[in-house]
């Protein structure tokens, strides 16, 4: 299940057809659903001179869209050749007394497991059935047997082979492919290609599963928990409901969050996360502690 990860074809060099390139180029980026700002950045990596005019990739990009169906229903507004990423969050360093505190109060893994409005039979796997309730329809999902074989495609692709799959992304894909960050090639796991964040993962990397099933709990006090996964090694892997709401309102859960020790990779919308009831490469059942099949909003 390894995947390729096509590019544009290469532009020739200047003087030799690069604006005939650069049109189908935008058609290529239209085509595999690519979002117009990130094609803009990719075009502008590849030409091999500078554009004729401040406007050539931005006429070429709206003219294939248009033309492709595929522009945004807000239009596309050029980036002007200015490509500087923005800056990810500065997380808050881990407040000892108050994490302290926490896991302190003698709550654990059992009070987790007794607070899921849903008990799953361990005798039984889940899998399916867990991933049919937290992304219902036939969305695209990017799944993996590790970090660098997986594959996107639609969820019922992946029917009957889920438990044997140890790695997901925790919100549904907007496409098959998307650009890499760098711009230098096409990928199936990648933040463009990721779509609106419908779960926010919190994990904590230290402690013991009674500490941190005490803190998930306190999370949850504030935003509503769906689901809890055991890694299949050290740590939880705490599942909250995102679906709607902006970045900025998950930032403010999410520093909360990173106060108490959660790791900051799972921000990253497009972080692999593990496939809740399946199995971990060491045999491992990555089991389902906690489980909420309710649709809540985050507070």
């Amino acid at each position: 299940m390894r995947i390729q990860t096509p590019s544009i074809p290469p532009c020739p060099a200047a003087g030799t057809g690069c604006h005939a390139w650069l049109l189908g180029a935008a058609n290529t980026c239209a085509r595999r659903g690519i979002q117009p700002a990130d094609a803009e950045q990719m075009i502008l990596r590849h030409m091999t001179r500078q554009p004729n005019s401040r406007t050539e990739i931005e006429e070429a990009i709206d003219k294939a869209y248009r033309e492709c169906g595929t522009m945004p229903s807000g239009g596309f507004r050029s980036q002007g050749g200015n490509f500087t990423r923005p800056k990810a969050p500065t997380w808050p360093t881990v407040n000892q007394e108050q994490r302290q505190a926490i896991v302190g109060s003698g709550i654990g893994l059992a009070d987790l497991w007794e607070a899921s409005p849903l008990r799953l039979d361990p005798e039984h796997r889940a899998t399916e059935w867990l991933v049919d309730q937290l992304f219902p329809g036939n969305p695209l999902l990017c799944c993996g047997l590790t970090k660098s074989i997986f594959n996107t495609a639609p969820r019922e692709s992946f029917r009957g082979k889920l438990e044997r799959l140890q790695l997901i992304v925790p919100s549904a894909m907007s496409a098959v492919e998307g650009l890499v960050v760098d711009g230098s090639r096409m990928s199936r796991h990648t933040k463009a290609n990721t779509g609106p964040r419908q779960h926010l993962i919190v994990e904590f990397d230290s402690g013991t599963m009674d500490e941190q099933a005490a803190l998930l709990l306190h999370l949850a006090s504030l935003a509503p928990l769906r689901m809890v996964v055991f890694s299949g090694s050290e740590s939880l892997h705490g599942w909250f409901n995102a679906h709607g709401r902006d970045d900025g309102t998950l930032e403010r859960f999410f520093n909360l969050a990173a106060s108490l020790g959660a790791d900051p990779a799972t921000w990253q919308k497009q972080q692999f996360v593990r496939m809740p009831d399946s199995t971990r490469e060491n045999g491992v059942r990555q089991s389902v502690h906690f489980f909420n099949p309710m649709q809540t909003e985050v507070k």
